[in-house]
């Protein structure tokens, strides 16, 4: 099944209730009326896009180690994909895809990582509760994410539902900001110049992983 095909399938379940992610059906013209109003913001269209130089990044991967775009784009190309976090049933099932597709990723001589404003301890959740092959970096404060033009502030309305559905960002994050990354994923060449880039403000709207395969095959020949 196409990723778009399981992500829609579980957004029917959530807003019908089924469990395990039940949810009063008042908050789903909330968390609507959030999107719209992101994709109104045009924020996603000044975002990092392919043709431009990628943000260079130094952070830590689930278990604290030192992982650098550098290091990374001197073994081949990256993928990298923005993540909210592990409390985030859409950010989960977009991993779980990119976990599938990763032999074929790695075949074209490419690593993958996923950047996550959350704290080691919920990156490290992450990788376990997902069986992820690749690493989860924390991105401390959203720094990164604010680099490639993701990283917005969440509506106050927002933020009361987030509290009411005991969904503690400042505490996942470690950061009081109340601030996320735009789900985006990107192709970056070794040269550092992004090939690639889909970022969506809809956060219910991902790309199947296999859109990469074009891209990261010409990116291979090239090296």
């Amino acid at each position: 099944m196409a990723l778009q095909d399981t992500l829609d399938a579980f957004k029917a379940d959530f807003r019908a209730g089924k469990p395990p992610y039940y949810a009063p059906p008042s908050i789903h013209p909330i968390m609507e009326r959030a999107t719209a109003q992101l994709i109104a913001s045009g924020q996603a269209g000044r975002a990092v896009k392919a043709g431009e130089a990628a943000p260079a990044f130094n952070l830590t991967d689930q278990e604290g180690n030192a992982v650098s775009s550098a290091a990374l784009l001197a073994k081949g190309p990256l993928v990298l994909t923005f993540y909210r976090g592990v409390w985030c049933p859409y950010c989960n099932i977009e991993l779980q895809a990119i976990n599938e597709a990763l032999p074929q990723i790695q075949g074209y001589g490419a690593n993958v990582v996923a950047i996550s404003p959350q704290t080691p301890v919920n990156s490290r959740k992450s990788v376990r509760t997902n069986q992820l092959k690749f690493p989860v970096l924390s991105d401390p404060r959203g720094q990164t994410s604010a680099a490639f033009g993701l990283r917005f502030a969440l509506p106050d309305y927002l933020v009361e539902l987030y509290k009411n559905l005991k969904n503690d960002l400042p505490a996942f994050n470690d950061d009081p900001s109340w601030t996320l990354p735009m789900p985006a994923r990107y192709v970056i060449g070794q040269d550092g110049t992004v090939l690639y880039s889909e970022v969506n403000p809809d956060y219910t709207r991902r790309p199947d992983p296999s859109v990469m395969f074009p891209v990261l095959e010409k990116a291979a020949a090239r090296a």
